[in-house]
């Protein structure tokens, strides 16, 4: 931008600006610029506002696609190698130009095994997470069994694994199926400082859940016949804190079982969240706000809008 010649000899009658005056005039130009910048979606629009974002900007197509824009590997993790739990597989992002990454730890349901969650590691794990899929220590454990497991697998994640460096220790998300749903409650109950948590198909005899502070996602089916809605996923979600960012999407001619195989409804939505809340990206916020509506997939969804953290 070109400036206008200016003379070096003040005229008599316009007095010499003020030092508060070429603050003002310094501090109007700098915001005019911020704000250009934003309305182009500069540098300012994203990239300073939070450092924590991951991947392109999100459509509706790539938070459906079977991958997401990150390539992944995975590593095993044997479970004599571990404690507090049963070990599992690791599936992160090969990238190491985008800084560290969130990372959530998942859980399979009583009698299950990591198998029955595997779909969720490189789904996940290609949309910007490390994502680690557990062993329990048996498979009758029950869920607050299951949640200190996902917390001790969390912390080996952070403090011992292989990709320790790819991960940031501060945000951190569980997620688990039936009784490993039930496991991701009690573990933020136990762990506020968890930034997401995604219950699939809960179960667990606590009904009760006013303690949790973590933002919290719950997947019920409108077909489960063993942890129905109307005694696990319904009452968990509304005795969450009517302040905690929260949601509850029952899902449409599912079982129980329905997590346990590929399934969009269920990436779509917990990736957004992951992002939202995990990541703090605002971009994901219109997958979650307004409300989706019903529709093939989705029997009914509750949550609070605009979200509050």
């Amino acid at each position: 931008m070109q400036h206008p010649r200016t003379s070096t000899t003040a005229p008599a009658h316009r007095p010499r600006p003020t030092r508060r005056a070429g603050r003002l005039a310094a501090l109007a130009a700098s915001v005019t610029a911020v704000v250009g910048l934003t309305m182009l979606g500069g540098p300012a629009a994203h990239g300073a506002d939070n450092p924590y974002e991951r991947g392109p900007a999100p459509t509706e197509s790539s938070i459906e696609a079977l991958r997401g824009p990150y390539a992944v590997a995975e590593t095993s993790v044997s479970r004599v190698a571990v404690t507090g739990f049963g070990g599992g597989t690791i599936y992160y992002p090969t990238s190491t130009t985008d800084g560290t990454f969130g990372a959530v730890a998942v859980s399979p349901g009583y009698t299950g095994t990591q198998s029955s969650i595997a779909w969720l590691g490189p789904r996940l794990a290609s949309q910007g997470f490390v994502v680690f899929t557990i062993d329990t220590l048996t498979t009758l454990d029950q869920p607050d069994s299951r949640g200190n497991q996902l917390l001790a697998a969390l912390d080996y994640l952070t403090e011992r694994s292989s990709v320790r460096n790819r991960i940031d220790s501060s945000r951190l998300g569980v997620m688990g199926h039936s009784m490993g749903g039930g496991g991701s409650l009690e573990a933020a109950k136990s762990r506020p400082s968890l930034q997401a948590a995604i219950p699939l198909t809960p179960w667990n005899l606590d009904k009760t859940w006013p303690e949790v502070k973590t933002p919290t996602l719950i997947f019920g089916a409108d077909g489960d016949t063993i942890a129905p809605v109307a005694t696990h996923a319904e009452p968990f979600y509304a005795t969450l804190p009517s302040s905690l960012d929260r949601a509850y999407l029952e899902l449409n001619g599912a079982t129980h079982f329905t997590p346990n195989t590929s399934n969009t409804t269920i990436a779509k939505y917990s990736i957004s969240w992951l992002k939202r809340f995990i990541d703090n990206d605002t971009r994901y916020e219109q997958f979650l706000c307004p409300l989706p509506r019903p529709s093939l997939t989705i029997e009914e969804y509750r949550g609070n809008c605009p979200h509050t953290s």
